[in-house]
This record gives structure tokens, C-alpha cells and sequence, in this order.
């Protein structure tokens, strides 16, 4: 762009390009130029950036000195482009504009500073939400712009230091001919700063009652063609400006800032400015700025971590920098102390008179105000314990269903009628804790957001103060209540998506009350932990995140192996759910062997015949057979099946439990047609015990109708398995509604053995609408989801074409990666899905590839012998074989058939198919040795035929005519 000199401009556009080229050729930062000129970062970027509007007189000004330049020409070019676009009509007849009323001021008129502004903050940050402010007072094309701003948010985040930037800029630019600071925190202080304002500007009152002259001062600001601003300082009580908010004239401008957030704040033309915490980057900028000062440097990483422990509030961030330049600590030393829950915030910043940059209360104090208020708003005596109730749980979402609970509301009863010094109530209900939470947004102690279902956000730190003015018995009454709360609320299906939100809060609550869940009162008057802690770490495995459950159950183990003692039945019950979520995760002999463990403590300290330990049997023969000793499995399911009959009786529910297990096995080794009768068995018999309004009942028959409708398929009944699938289907509508996880699940069933029958009409698009479903409910990376997306692949790819299937694995592949690990079972059985989709596409050397690639991973993880194991082992003869490879296959085949016949027998369903394709493969080597034998054989034939190269054709033997 060329550079033109002020004289030549002529276009609001030009205007500001050439203020641009100044910009870039200065290699400037929107901030640095700002700091320099005095100006906030969004006026510098508006003024070089936006060809749209025309910067401001005193913006130019303030530029140009930026710039050492002379600003003169650029304000006669900024003139001519004004009356330009005004025209001489519209010249004529509009009243003189502000701005030119502000570019040409009496020489002699007098300028009122009244107020003391607060001096700004040592390393003070230019924060974006000054680009609010000067949105907001910036006129563009004749609208009418907002001149009331009001700045609202929770104690800490610098409202005051805003406010003080604004004003200060503003009073340095000569933008205003008076400017008025009001600490407005009581109604009298208010009608003081007005009536000082009057005295300094002359205006004389008959008496010296202050209140006739705040209000000569208020009419002076109504009549008045000077430029002015008044700062209203910390508004405590709307009521208290009420009457007394300055006038909205186009001639001035109001800023308040306020912890309330009532309605009334912002009406008659004033506009709310949330002041929001520091970004990352300024927390960083003012510690760096901080540190540099006083000759310190520290790493950036622990920067960002102490700033994201402290919340990003700026004023923990200026109290804690202080008091680690103080003690000479750097950011992780103070993040240790921090940590220390022995420690309170109050002795983690300096003593109240050694606090930084004017600040009237350490941080922990902050809000105590606030709250005390809050708590005589009605309903009276609520807001304290419900923020009590908020502040153990999780600070970026607390549902509404939790803080509405029964628990919750007998809580809030008990601790609201304390509050109200003995005064009966009628108990809390929903209403009043929406009306509580309702005051706390008022008060900016928390967010709550009415376009999310009521949901509620809390700042850690102002949790953390909360909590530390709790007694040893509230605190613990608290936290209880918080566990039976999400106890009450969590669902009772699996795949839940509240089910992370709340998993995330029973965290939270672990995290923050230490040993309190610990010391819940179980059945019989023992200690124990709360069945929240367990039922959260439950939820991972559920959920297919068995990594996280492996460490939330070890987690769970060392603290119950601390406090309640290792022979305690939670801790036993936290190896439990550690070995079964190794096992989930692919870890089979690790599981087995923690299983074994458990197994010889539970007998030692419970006995054999404890229904603890006949579970524990139930679940190490499961691992068994996930292992690949089918055969062992159901030797010990039907020895503990004879044990536990006769214990237990035949109808107890972990009877039926271990029948459902050893049919189970019993299909899997390949007795399909004995898995169906033992089901038909099964159902028979929980038909006779099922008590027809108890869900759980309910609920164990449609799973074994389940079970019993996959063993009629596999037993070669297809027809039969759709069949029972669609009718489980419906009844599954029925009873729990067509979008719970079970029914989808249902419907998955459905769809397969539809497609197993040979019933593919519309199959696919059957199959796009289960994942949709799927995705819309359960989301799209729950594992589910996934394995309901692999199918549709595949069937696109039987459908459409086998390409599409290689790109559509490919791609979740990726996501099982991503969710779920590269060892859980569900990635590996998507990888071999997608091994096999590259050799159906045609590429049978990129399908045996995947499979070594995935046979050395089985092996690592699985076994040699695992079931998948062995699958892939024979996926990858198959695809040796396709690529040409048929001496490789056959060996492949010949090893994997003898160990599936050591493992799974003879008749079993996949030692057959491996006979079946050795059979094959050998008879194609075969025909191929018996071609090539044939081949040779002319080969030579026809070289004796020709005789000796070069010598006489050969024509016979000797006398042959």
C-alpha cells in the first residue's frame, strides 16, 4: 500500500489505512501502543484496523504522539473527512457535535478532577474488557450510544482497577471537562461525593444540608454542555443509588462497579460489563511483570499452574505474588503450602497491613461480606448453607437435580430454620433453593445459568473459603449430604450422560473433604466409605474408560487400606473393582492373578463359604474364559454352581448369576444348542420367582431373553434369534422408553440377526439411523457408539462398496484410539475389523500387514491362546494366502488349528472353520505342486526332444522308419 502524506486523504478508508501502515512499519503490538498512548488495546486495534469508522479526535492525538508525529495535518485530514460525509444540509440544521464541542473547548474553561481514583495496580494489565468500554462509549454513524456501564462480577477480579484505568484515560485524553470518583458503598457516601463535586464546580446552596447540594450537583450534570464522567465505586445495595443515579444526557457518562447483579442496576440506558477473571495469558504477563520487578524469574509452566490453581483471579494472583516475594518462594513452593489443607487461604498472603497495592481485605475475606448479605435476602437464612452445599462439589457444574434432591432439601431445612434463630419453617422445597441460588447469582458468588437447566458454577477459591468456616461436624454433615445427594440422582443406566457430570462432583467431593466419605455409617453401625466413591469408579468401567478405573479403584484401595484397615470390606472391594477393570482392559492374567490374591484373603478372613467369596469364584472363572480356558471355566462354574446350591439354595439371585455364566461358557465352547437350554432353563425358573412390579426382576428377565435369543442364532436358528430380538424390542419400548441405552441395544440385536437371515432390505439405512440415535443420546465417542459405527461400516461396505468400510475404520480406529486406549479389547477387535475390510477391498498385502502389526499387540496383551488371539492368527492365514502367499497360509493354519483344537476343542465352531481353510489351502498347494510337477516334466520332455544344441535332429531310435 502507498504511504499518503495527511494533505491527500481524502476517505474515511484512507484515513485509517495510512494509520495502519504507521502501525505496521513501527512494528507495533496492539497492547504496547496502548500502553504507550494511554489508549485501551481495542481502541489502537479499532483505530488502525476498522476502515468503517473514524478514530476519534483524541484518539488521533494521543497516536500521533505515540508516534512522534506532529497531529495537526491529521486532524485537519480527520475534519475534511468529517464535513465530507455531513454534507452542507445536514451541516445547516444538526445541532454542533460532541466531538467538535470537544475539539475546539474554551481556552479559559476550567477542568474538575473530584475524588481521589484509586492509583493502578503495581504491573497493572491492559484487560480486554476495556474494549467493552470503549464499545460502548464510541458513537458509530449516528446511533445513540449506552453512557451507563455498569461493572459487575465476584470480589477479586478488579472491577475497581478497571474503573480506574477508564477513568484515568479518559481524564489524561481531555475527553471530559469534570470527572467524579464516588466510593458509593452507602448511600451517604454517595450524596458526599456529589455534594463535594457541587462545592468544587461553585454551586452554591442556600444551607449546607448535603443533600440539597448532591442534588444541585445532579441538575448542573443534567443542563450542562461540559463533558463529565462519574465513577459510581462498589454499589453494595441497589437501594442505595436509588434516586441518585446520575442523569443520561449525550454530554456524560456513568460507570459503576458492583459484586450485584440485580435487575434494577442496569435500567434507564445503562448497560451491564460482566469483568471476568484473567486469560491465561495476562495471568502469566502480570506474574513475569510481577517477578521481574523484584529480580525474580521462575518457570513459565509452574506460572501457568499456580495461576490455574488460584482460578486466575487477580487478586489471589497480586496477594499470592506478594507473599512469595516476601518469603522468597517460588511458584511451586507456594503451590505445595497451597495444597496443604492444614493451611488456610488467610495465611497463604501477606498480613493485612503488609497487602499489596492498596487492597483493604486478603482474599479470603473478600466475599464474607457478600455472603452475609445474601444470606437476609429471601428466602432468609439460605444462601450460606446452600453455598456450603456448592462449595464441595465440583466448581465448573453442580446439576440442579443434585442441590433439589431429598438429601439436600433436609439439609437446607434443618440448616435454614438454625439460621433463622429458632424460627419454625416449613421445610425447603425446589422453589426455594431456585430462589437461593437466584440471590447468590445476585451477589456474584456463583453462575447460575437458567438456559442450562438451573446448572451451577462456583469459583474454587471462593469454595475453599467457604469450607474453611466450617466446623469439623458441619463439614462433615456437609460432605455427607452432598454423597447421598449424587447417590439419589445418579441413574440407574450405564451409559447416562449426566452420568460424567456427576462422577466429576463425587471427585471433587473426595478431593476436598479428605477422609470424610470415609467415615460414613454403614449397615450394622460400621465405618466405611460412602457408595458414592464406589459407584463413581464403577461408572468409568461402565463407560469403557478402564485405564481411569483401574486407577480410581487403586486409589480407592490405598485409602480404604489406610483408614479403614486391609482386611475392611471396602478395601476388599476396592481390589475387586481394580481386577475386574484390569480384566476390562485387556489385562487377563494380571486381573487372574490380583483375582487370586483377593480370592485367598477373602476365604482367610470371611471363609469359603461367604457369598463375598463365592462371587469372587464367579468372576475369576469369567476371567478364565475371556482368557481362553473355556474348559476350565466351566469346571469351576459347575463346581461353585453344586457349592453355592447348596448354601445359598437354589433360587438365591448369585445362583442364577453363576447359571447365567457357566451357560454362557458353555455356548462359547462351542455347545450353542446346550447354552440355549440352559437359558430356556434359566428363564423358566426366574419366570416362577420374578415378582411382576419389581424392576430388578424385570429387568434380569429381559437380559437372559437376551442371552437366550445370541445362543439360538449361534446355534444356527437365525430366523428364530430376530425374531425373539424384535419382540425384546418392543417390550423394551415399552417398559424403558425407545432412546434408554438398553433399548438401542436392543435394536443393535435386531438389526444383526435381520442381517444374519439374510433380510437386508433397508439395512443400511437401519443401521445410519441406530448411530444417529446412539450419537444423539449416548454421544458420539461412548463406546457404544463406537461399536455401532464400526457395524455400519461394515455393512457399507457389503453394501456400497468395500473402500468406503477401509476409510470409515480408519477413521475409528482413530476415535477408539483417542477414547479408549490402544489396548482395550474394543480397539483391537476394530483393528482387526479393519485388517479384514482392507483385504475384502482388494489389498490382501495391506491386510496381512495389519494383521502381524495386530497379532504382535494380541499376543503382548491377550496371549498367545486368547480367543482374539487366535482369531487374528487365522485372519492372517486367510489374507497370506489371498496375497499368494499359500506356503506361508498353511503353516499359519496348521498352528492355529492345533491350538485351537488344545484350547477349544475339536467341535468347536472356529477349530472347525480352521480345518475347514487348512483343507482348502492344501489342496490348492497340492493342485499347484501337481501343476507345477507337470510342468516340469514337458519342460524336460521337450529339451530331450530337440537333441544336442546344434547337433542333428533326433529322430529315433536306431532302425525306426
Amino acid at each position: 500500500m502507498e504511504r499518503i502524506a495527511p494533505e491527500r486523504i481524502t476517505t474515511r478508508r484512507q484515513f485509517v489505512e495510512q494509520m495502519g501502515l504507521l502501525y505496521d512499519r513501527g512494528g507495533w503490538s496492539h497492547h504496547r501502543l496502548a500502553h504507550k498512548a494511554g489508549l485501551s488495546p481495542a481502541t489502537v486495534r479499532k483505530a488502525v484496523s476498522d476502515t468503517a469508522v473514524l478514530p476519534r479526535a483524541d484518539t488521533v492525538r494521543a497516536l500521533m504522539k505515540a508516534f512522534r508525529m506532529d497531529p495537526a495535518p491529521w486532524l485537519e485530514a480527520r475534519g475534511r473527512i468529517r464535513d465530507k460525509e455531513k454534507g452542507p444540509e445536514r451541516a445547516a440544521v444538526s445541532p454542533p457535535a460532541r466531538e467538535a464541542a470537544e475539539e475546539q473547548p474554551p481556552p479559559d474553561a476550567p477542568r474538575h478532577l473530584v475524588g481521589v481514583i484509586p492509583r493502578g495496580a503495581d504491573c497493572y494489565q491492559i484487560r480486554d474488557v476495556l474494549a467493552l468500554l470503549e464499545k460502548a462509549t464510541a458513537e458509530a454513524d449516528g446511533a445513540v450510544p449506552p453512557r451507563g456501564r455498569v461493572l459487575t462480577g465476584m470480589g477479586g477480579v478488579g472491577k475497581t482497577q478497571l474503573a480506574a484505568a477508564y477513568a484515568r484515560e479518559v481524564w489524561d485524553a481531555g475527553r471530559v471537562r469534570m470527572l467524579l470518583w464516588v466510593t458509593a458503598s452507602s448511600r451517604p457516601g454517595i450524596v458526599a461525593g456529589y455534594a463535594e463535586a457541587a462545592a468544587a464546580l461553585g454551586l452554591s446552596v442556600a444551607t449546607d444540608d448535603p443533600e440539597q447540594a448532591a442534588r444541585r450537583f445532579l441538575q448542573w450534570a443534567s443542563t450542562t454542555r461540559d463533558t463529565w464522567l462519574i465513577v459510581l465505586d462498589d454499589i453494595r445495595e441497589p437501594g442505595d443509588v436509588q434516586g441518585w443515579w446520575p442523569p443520561d444526557r449525550p454530554s456524560g457518562q456513568v460507570l459503576a462497579t458492583t459484586w450485584r447483579r440485580e435487575a434494577a442496576l442496569v435500567e434507564q440506558g445503562r448497560r451491564r460489563v460482566n469483568v471476568g477473571l484473567f486469560t491465561p495469558e495476562e495471568a502469566r504477563d502480570y506474574l513475569t511483570a510481577k517477578f521481574r520487578v523484584h529480580e525474580m524469574t521462575d518457570d513459565p509452566g509452574q506460572m501457568d499452574a499456580l495461576a490455574e490453581d488460584l482460578g486466575w483471579l487477580p487478586l489471589a494472583l497480586a496477594q499470592a505474588a506478594a507473599y512469595m516475594v516476601d518469603l522468597g518462594l517460588d511458584c511451586a513452593g507456594y503451590r505445595e503450602r497451597l495444597a496443604d489443607r492444614r493451611r488456610t487461604l488467610a495465611e497463604l498472603v501477606p498480613e493485612p497491613e503488609h497487602l499489596p497495592d492498596d487492597h483493604g481485605k486478603v482474599v479470603a475475606a473478600a466475599w464474607s461480606l457478600s455472603i452475609e448479605r445474601a444470606d437476609q435476602a429471601r428466602p432468609v437464612g439460605l444462601a450460606r448453607p446452600l453455598l456450603q452445599l456448592c462449595s464441595v462439589l465440583n466448581p465448573n457444574g453442580i446439576p440442579s437435580s443434585v442441590l433439589t434432591s431429598p438429601p439436600a432439601l433436609g439439609y437446607l431445612t434443618f440448616a435454614a430454620s438454625a439460621g433463622a434463630a429458632g424460627r419454625d419453617t416449613d421445610g425447603t422445597d425446589g422453589t426455594d433453593v431456585w430462589d437461593g441460588l437466584r440471590v447468590l447469582h445476585r451477589f456474584s458468588l456463583l453462575d447460575h445459568d437458567t438456559a442450562a437447566g438451573g446448572a451451577v458454577r462456583v469459583h474454587a477459591l471462593i469454595q475453599r473459603a467457604t469450607r474453611e468456616t466450617l466446623g469439623e461436624q458441619e463439614r462433615l454433615r456437609t460432605a455427607h449430604t452432598a454423597a447421598d445427594a449424587l447417590m439419589h440422582v445418579w441413574p440407574r443406566i450405564k451409559y447416562d450422560q449426566i452420568t460424567s457430570v456427576l462422577r466429576t462432583n463425587a471427585n471433587s467431593l473426595h478431593e476436598v473433604t479428605h477422609t470424610d466419605l470415609w467415615r460414613h455409617t454403614g449397615d450394622g453401625g460400621r465405618e466405611c466409605g460412602h457408595p458414592v466413591l464406589f459407584r463413581a469408579a464403577r461408572s468409568l468401567s461402565d463407560t469403557g474408560q478402564v485405564e481411569a478405573a483401574v486407577g480410581a479403584y487403586d486409589e480407592l484401595f490405598q485409602a480404604g487400606d489406610r483408614i479403614l484397615g486391609p482386611e475392611h470390606p471396602d478395601t476388599m472391594s476396592a481390589r475387586r473393582g481394580r481386577a475386574h477393570a484390569r480384566g476390562e482392559a485387556g489385562d487377563i492374567a494380571g486381573a487372574m492373578a490380583e483375582y487370586g490374591e483377593l480370592l485367598s484373603d477373602l476365604t482367610r478372613t470371611l471363609g469359603p463359604e461367604h457369598p463375598r467369596t463365592f462371587s469372587a469364584r464367579n468372576d475369576l472363572a469369567t476371567l478364565r474364559r475371556r482368557g481362553g480356558d473355556v474348559a476350565g471355566a466351566i469346571e469351576e462354574l459347575e463346581e461353585l454352581l453344586a457349592e453355592q446350591e447348596w448354601i445359598l439354595g437354589a433360587d438365591h439371585p448369585d445362583v442364577l448369576a453363576t447359571r447365567r455364566n457357566l451357560a454362557n461358557s458353555r455356548g462359547e465352547a462351542g455347545d450353542a444348542d446346550g447354552a440355549v437350554n440352559a437359558f430356556e432353563s434359566i428363564l423358566a425358573h426366574q419366570g416362577r420367582l420374578a415378582r411382576p412390579d419389581d424392576p430388578d426382576d424385570l429387568q434380569a428377565m429381559l437380559s437372559v431373553r437376551e442371552s437366550l435369543a445370541k445362543w439360538r442364532g449361534d446355534a444356527g436358528d437365525a430366523a428364530g434369534a430376530a425374531a425373539a430380538c424384535e419382540e425384546l424390542l418392543a417390550d423394551r419400548e415399552r417398559i424403558q422408553g425407545p432412546d434408554h441405552p438398553q433399548t438401542l441395544a436392543a435394536w443393535k440385536d435386531a438389526l444383526h440377526w435381520r442381517w444374519r437371515r439374510g433380510d437386508t432390505e433397508n439395512l443400511l439405512e437401519e443401521y445410519e439411523r441406530l448411530v444417529a440415535a446412539h450419537v444423539r443420546i449416548l454421544g458420539a465417542d461412548n463406546p457404544a457408539t463406537l461399536v455401532v459405527s464400526g457395524i455400519l461400516a461394515r455393512v457399507r461396505g457389503k453394501k456400497i462398496d468395500p473402500a468406503s468400510a477401509v476409510e470409515d475404520l480408519e477413521r475409528l480406529v482413530a476415535d477408539h484410539l483417542r477414547v479408549l486406549g490402544p489396548d482395550h479389547p474394543e480397539t483391537l477387535r476394530t483393528r482387526a475389523q479393519l485388517a479384514y475390510s482392507r483385504g475384502q477391498a482388494g489389498d490382501a498385502v495391506s491386510a496381512v500387514s495389519a494383521y502381524e502389526d495386530l497379532l504382535a499387540d494380541h499376543e503382548r496383551i491377550l496371549g498367545r491362546d486368547h480367543p482374539q488371539t487366535l482369531a487374528t492368527r487365522n485372519g492372517l492365514g486367510r489374507w497370506q494366502a489371498e496375497s499368494g502367499d499359500v506356503v506361508a497360509a498353511v503353516t499359519t493354519f496348521e498352528e492355529v488349528l492345533a491350538d485351537r483344537w488344545r484350547v477349544l476343542g475339536r467341535n468347536h465352531e472356529h477349530t472347525q472353520n480352521t480345518l475347514k481353510s487348512l483343507e482348502r489351502w492344501r489342496r490348492r498347494l497340492q493342485r499347484e505342486s501337481q501343476v507345477q510337477q507337470r510342468d516340469t516334466k514337458r519342460r524336460r520332455t521337450r529339451h530331450r526332444s530337440k537333441g544336442p544344441r546344434g547337433g542333428p535332429e533326433w529322430s529315433g531310435p536306431p532302425g525306426h522308419e
